[in-house]
C-alpha cells in the first residue's frame, strides 16, 4: 500500500527516520528527502505485491506490465535528484581531486563559451567599447595638459575601484566569499585610526595613501571620531557598494528561473519552503538558524524595500536567501538593488567603521594592552609582542620620507600574514568545488531533458 504523501506531511523528522530505519533505508537528508524515499519505497513495494497478484491470477497471460503511476514517477526523480545532490556534495578537493579539477576545468570552458556568446550578440556594444577604450588609452598614453586631469582620474578610480573590488570578493557568492573586511579594510581603518591619535591630524596625503603614513608637522589640539570617519569615508562606502554588487546574482538566479518557469530544485528556495512546511506542522522543532532564516524570508516579502533594508543594514550571513526571495517574487530590480546599496554601502559600513574606530582609538588600546599582561600565567607573554608591535607602528610614523626604518619581523605581523595566505587559499579551492559542482548541475540537468525525450518518444 503506498504511504499517503499527507500523512507522511504531518509525521516530524525523527518519526520519519524510525520509519526509515524499520525498512533498512537511509536516515539521513531533509524532510522533504525522508519523504520521498519513504514514498518510493511503498510504490516500489505495491508494484511487486501487483505483480505478483496479477501472476497468481492469470496463469496464461504472460504479459504483465509493471504498474506505472504518475506518483511513482515523480518520487523516481525526486530519489534521482536526491542521489545527484549528494553525490555534488562529495565533489570537492580533498575528497575526489582528480574529478573536481576535471569538472572544473570544463565549467571555465562552459562560463567562457557563454561569455563570448553573449559578447557576439551584443556586437555594437562591444565595438563601442573598444572604440572608447582606444580612445582613452590614447588619451593617457599622449604628452599634453590634460595630463594632470587624466592622472587625478586614474588615482582616484583604482582606488575606489580596488576596494570595490574586494566588497565584490566578500559578497559575490564564489564558494565562501573571502572575507576582505576583516582582511583589508579592517586592518586599513585601524592603522588609520592609529596614525590619527599618535600625529593628532588626519592630515595624510590623500588616497591612496604611499605604503607608509608618515605624521605631518602640524597637530590638532584634538581627534574626534567623526574626523577619522570622514578620512575613511571613501574606501569604506566603495567596499559597501562593491558588496551590493555581489548580492545581485542571487537575485538574478531566482529572478531568471521565476519568469522562465523553472524550478530552483535543490537550492536555497527549496529549504525554505520546506521550513515554512515544517514550521506549520511542527513549530517548536525549528532552531534558532531556521527561525532566523524564516525571519528573513517574511520579513523582505511583507515589507519588501524596508525589509530588504533592514536586513542589509545589519551584519547578515543570512543576506543570501533575502536576494533570492526578491527575486522569486519579483520585486523590482531598484528596489532590491537600492534598498540593498543604502543598506549595506551607508548605514552597515558607518556602524562597522565607528565600531572598528573606536576599538583602535589610542585609550582603548592601551587599555587592551594593560588587560592582557593582567591574564594570569600567560599575560607577559601575550602583552610583549602586542606591545612591542604598536611601538613600531607609532616609530613608523614619526619617520620621514627616504630615511631607513627597520624591518618588520613581530610575530603579529608573521601571524596575521600567514593567516591572509590561509583564507585566500581557502576562497581559491572553494570556487574550485563551487565550479566543479555546477558542472555537475549541468551535467544532471542534461541527463534528465534527455530521459524526459525518451519518455515522450516512448509515449
Amino acid at each position: 500500500m503506498v504511504e499517503d504523501n499527507g500523512n507522511l506531511g504531518n509525521l516530524t523528522v525523527i518519526e520519519l527516520r524510525k520509519k526509515l530505519k524499520k525498512r533498512g533505508l537511509s536516515t539521513r537528508g531533509r524532510k522533504a528527502e525522508l519523504i520521498s524515499r519513504l514514498l518510493n519505497y511503498s510504490t516500489m513495494e505495491d508494484g511487486k505485491k501487483r505483480i505478483r497478484q496479477r501472476k497468481s491470477e492469470s496463469n496464461t497471460n504472460g504479459d504483465v506490465d509493471a504498474p506505472t503511476s504518475s506518483t511513482g514517477t515523480t518520487t523516481d526523480m525526486k530519489t534521482l535528484r536526491e542521489q545527484e545532490r549528494q553525490e555534488r556534495e562529495q565533489l570537492v578537493l580533498w575528497k575526489k581531486p582528480l574529478l573536481t579539477l576535471f569538472y572544473f576545468v570544463f565549467e571555465s570552458g562552459c562560463l567562457i563559451h557563454s561569455l563570448i556568446f553573449r559578447l557576439w550578440k551584443r556586437k555594437r556594444s562591444v565595438l563601442a567599447v573598444l572604440v572608447l577604450t582606444a580612445v582613452l588609452t590614447f588619451l593617457y598614453n599622449t604628452e599634453g595638459a590634460h595630463q594632470s586631469i587624466v592622472m587625478f582620474i586614474r588615482k582616484h578610480l583604482l582606488w575606489c575601484g580596488y576596494w570595490m573590488g574586494l566588497g565584490i570578493l566578500s559578497s559575490v557568492g564564489l564558494g565562501t566569499g573571502l572575507h576582505t573586511f576583516l582582511l583589508y579594510l579592517g586592518p586599513h581603518i585601524a592603522s588609520v585610526t592609529l596614525a590619527a591619535f599618535e600625529c593628532m591630524s588626519v592630515d595624510f596625503p590623500e588616497p591612496p595613501y604611499p605604503n607608509s603614513i608618515i605624521c605631518p608637522e602640524q597637530e590638532e589640539e584634538y581627534m574626534s571620531l567623526w574626523t577619522i570617519m570622514s578620512k575613511v569615508r571613501i574606501e569604506a562606502v566603495m567596499w559597501g557598494a562593491g558588496t551590493a554588487i555581489g548580492e545581485l546574482p542571487p537575485y538574478f538566479m531566482a529572478r531568471a528561473a521565476r519568469l522562465s518557469g523553472a524550478d530552483l530544485e535543490e537550492d536555497e528556495f527549496e529549504e525554505i519552503e520546506e521550513l515554512i512546511h515544517e514550521k506549520q506542522a511542527n513549530p517548536d522543532e525549528l532552531g534558532f538558524m531556521e527561525k532566523a532564516k524564516l525571519s528573513v524570508h517574511n520579513l523582505v516579502q511583507r515589507v519588501g524595500f524596508f525589509g530588504i533594508l533592514a536586513c542589509a543594514s545589519i551584519p547578515n550571513p543570512l543576506f543570501d536567501l533575502a536576494g533570492i526571495t526578491c527575486g522569486h517574487f519579483l520585486i523590482p530590480f531598484w528596489t532590491f538593488f537600492g534598498a540593498t546599496l543604502i543598506g549595506k554601502a551607508i548605514i552597515k559600513m558607518h556602524i562597522q567603521k565607528l565600531f572598528v574606530i573606536f576599538l583602535f582609538s589610542k585609550q582603548h588600546v592601551e587599555s587592551l594592552v594593560r588587560l592582557l599582561g593582567s591574564i594570569p600565567a600567560v599575560g607577559m607573554s601575550l602583552q610583549t609582542p602586542f606591545a612591542k608591535w604598536l611601538e613600531q607602528q607609532k616609530q613608523k610614523l614619526h619617520h620621514k620620507m627616504g630615511t631607513g626604518t627597520q624591518s618588520d619581523t613581530n610575530v603579529l605581523s608573521w601571524i596575521f600574514e600567514k593567516i591572509v595566505i590561509v583564507m585566500v587559499i581557502y576562497f581559491v579551492l572553494s570556487i574550485v568545488n563551487s565550479m566543479a559542482q555546477s558542472y555537475h548541475k549541468r551535467l544532471s540537468k542534461a541527463k534528465h531533458a534527455v530521459m524526459g525525450k525518451t519518455k515522450v518518444s516512448l509515449e
